[in-house]
């Protein structure tokens, strides 16, 4: 009879404990359920958004289930560079450094080319700082500690379906996301040797504050009509796969793209 060896056959770590994760766009809908997972996990968490009450609400959910340490809560106009580099000196402050960057704060403005031209501008202007420039800035800000982090840093930037597909009256929108996937791969090809993977994921037709307003049998009928699976997703599965691209095992993984959408953007009839 052949002894049985203690131990583990794989060398790979699916473990995120311990590491120093930044999620923006933390306060609610993707970017709650993904500090929500991190730290389920075992991750520190810098909870990060614009409204200080929401900011304080996701970091104190967490606080109350893992403890003291396990998160803290950053308010921050990622639109802003300087905000960017407080956030940034704020979590080395409180961590020690920076493993992970997850981009996931954006904005969703109308922005029709039929629109005044003042609206416009200001709309288009807004959506690039926040949806696509901020991702950059933070990603260079972190950079000096991502590199140091053990096991090689992760950095996440959430796209949209709408880089793939586009719903009228959404060109800034569309135009952004598109963005983010074009410099989810300069950054791969640039950041890999460095150590840092860059990965993106584009959530299609999920459940959060952004979807909140369209009527639900409206939903209903989209989901039934362009997906697959026939439903909205929740933002815990977007979360989900963020948190896969950013575990020790996913080492070889850099520059994907991937939607996590139901099958939305594959569907042709």
């Amino acid at each position: 009879m052949a002894s049985v060896v203690s131990g583990r056959l794989t060398k790979l770590s699916r473990s995120v404990a311990g590491k120093r994760v930044i999620v923006t766009g933390a306060a609610s809908g993707m970017g709650r359920a993904t500090a929500h997972l991190f730290a389920d996990e075992g991750a520190r968490v810098a909870v990060v958004d614009l409204d200080p009450e929401r900011v304080l609400a996701v970091g104190q959910e967490i606080r109350d289930v893992h403890g003291p340490d396990a998160a803290i809560d950053v308010v921050c106009d990622v639109g802003d560079h300087d905000s960017l580099k407080a956030l940034v000196a704020t979590v080395v402050a409180a961590f020690g450094g920076i493993d992970i960057v997850i981009n996931n704060a954006g904005v969703s403005l109308i922005n029709s080319a039929f629109q005044d031209e003042e609206s416009y501008e200001i709309n288009w202007a807004r959506t690039l700082d926040i949806n696509l420039t901020s991702h950059s800035r933070l990603v260079r800000l972190a950079l000096p500690y991502l590199r140091e982090a053990e096991g090689g840093g992760r950095v996440v930037n959430i796209a949209s379906t709408e880089s793939i597909v586009a719903t009228a009256g959404m060109t800034a929108y569309a135009a952004t996301k598109a963005g983010v996937t074009g410099l989810t791969r300069s950054l791969a090809v640039e950041l890999g040797r460095h150590g840092v993977n860059v990965n993106c994921i584009c959530p299609g037709p999920i459940n959060t504050g952004m979807t909140a307003g369209i009527d639900d049998e409206a939903k209903q009928i989209y989901a039934k009509r362009r997906v697959p699976l026939r439903r909205y997703g929740d933002p815990e599965e977007v979360a989900q796969m963020t948190l896969s691209l950013c575990l020790p095992a996913a080492s070889f993984l850099n520059g994907a793209t991937i939607p996590v959408d139901g099958g939305m953007s594959v569907r042709h009839t």
